[in-house]
């Protein structure tokens, strides 16, 4: 039935493949159960609901790309847009959890109908490779100084804004070490290197008698407070039009340039066979919608499914595979909630060196295209919001062509969104 259903043999796979790559892409993309509730908890939501909230948003929409697409993708909530969410919007902009689920329930509608009308992929191919990059690269910053922030690596001076810590102290030695393990673990290609190191900390935390054991299974807790406490109306109103937009922009470009590079490495783009793409589309679209109902930031599709693809899975049975092991992973909520900052931030820390590796693809021979790219990056950290990047990038693309007499050389969409933008600094500046 597994076979004829997913289409195994037209593949060249087996059941067994598809659960081992499934289990190996579970595991590269897990730490994500006890990531996504330590960074979205720090704006009052509920630890315990939001682990819930990621294992069944995961879940579901890992099940949609299984059985729509048939493809060997895992989904949860991205990297990245859940620490905007947190200490932007939430912690810096001052809007309620609440009024960003919104947001993000706007965003998915909204990422809804650009993938169903086609608009979707003449955004993708409006936005030049370098700008591409240098979001990918600002994003990695912003999350290394948040994970260089939680785990007191570096933290606040009157003269210089920011200073190195005290390194003497526990907490930010655990994390220097999680990190290592992490990298040394990953460099030796060890399946679920960042989870490891997530655990090996909490553990070594425990022993050293500065973190309390809360144990390590039971029942679900419960995901009512969480649970269709989206604030649409607030969202609307409150001045959040630029945060959808961001969302929807990181969206676009993180869950298609996935889906595209993962499906081409299993060969699942072939000309010769059915393409899917669309119907992945309109996976990860859904389950945005899906995920803000629940209690979560974005969900996206998950680099880390190369992993799987590495391993043999080219079907939605791996996918199937990720999705049954989210939903078991329920019954692990007081380990996460046992995890601790300090064990946090290394995986932070790493997927952020992974992600800075996109600045390598920027056209450094040509400056309207480095610089705009270089400013997207660093502006991220340095206002401590993807938001302001993705704004000094795109205007300042423009504007650059425009002066070089290269206007020509603009895609419209991306007139559009640096017009946006501008719009937004002059009349709905924070």
């Amino acid at each position: 039935m597994l076979k004829k259903f997913f289409g195994l043999d037209a593949l060249e796979t087996s059941v067994r493949t598809e659960v081992v790559a499934g289990v190996t892409t579970f595991l590269t993309m897990s730490y994500i159960i006890f990531v996504n509730p330590a960074i979205l908890s720090t704006t009052g939501m509920d630890h315990g609901a939001v682990f819930v909230a990621t294992c069944l948003a995961a879940a579901l929409g890992t099940l949609v790309m299984a059985l729509l697409a048939n493809w060997p993708i895992g989904m949860a909530p991205g990297m990245g847009l859940n620490a905007f969410f947190a200490f932007t919007v939430v912690g810096t902009m001052g809007f309620t959890w609440q009024q960003a689920l919104g947001a993000v329930f706007i965003s998915g509608v909204i990422f809804l109908i650009l993938t169903v009308t086609g608009i979707r992929r003449w955004l993708i191919e409006g936005i030049p490779q370098s700008m591409r990059c240098g979001i990918v690269a600002g994003i990695g910053m912003f999350l290394a100084i948040i994970a260089l922030k939680s785990s007191e690596i570096v933290v606040a001076s009157e003269a210089t804004f920011v200073t190195l810590g005290e390194l003497s102290e526990t907490g930010p030695l655990l994390a220097i070490l999680g990190f290592f393990i992490i990298a040394a673990l990953d460099a030796y290609r060890v399946r679920g290197a960042i989870l490891i190191g997530i655990v090996v900390i909490t553990a070594l935390s425990m022993l050293l008698g500065i973190n309390e054991f809360r144990g390590v299974v039971s029942m679900p807790p419960s995901i009512l407070p969480t649970f269709l406490q989206l604030d649409i109306w607030g969202a609307l109103h409150g001045g959040l039009l630029h945060v959808v937009l961001v969302f929807v922009l990181v969206e676009v470009f993180d869950a298609t340039g996935t889906l595209i590079g993962v499906a081409k490495r299993a060969g699942l783009m072939n000309p010769d066979r059915p393409n899917r793409l669309g119907r992945a589309l309109m996976a990860d679209s859904t389950a945005i919608i899906a995920g803000s109902a629940l209690g979560t930031s974005s969900t996206t599709a998950y680099v880390e499914s190369a992993s799987g693809v590495q391993a043999g899975g080219r079907t939605g049975l791996t996918a199937l595979v990720v999705a049954a092991l989210f939903i078991a992973a329920l019954m692990f909520s007081p380990l996460a909630g046992s995890v601790p900052a300090y064990a946090t931030a290394p995986a932070l820390l790493y997927v952020a060196a992974l992600m800075m590796r996109e600045i390598t693809k920027v056209k450094w021979e040509e400056m309207t295209e480095s610089v705009p790219a270089v400013l997207t990056a660093i502006m991220m950290p340095f206002t401590y919001s993807i938001a302001n990047g993705l704004a000094f990038g795109f205007i300042s693309y423009a504007v650059l062509k425009a002066l070089t007499g290269r206007w020509r050389e603009v895609h419209p969409a991306t007139w559009i969104v640096a017009a946006l933008f501008i719009v937004k600094f002059m009349f709905f500046s924070e």
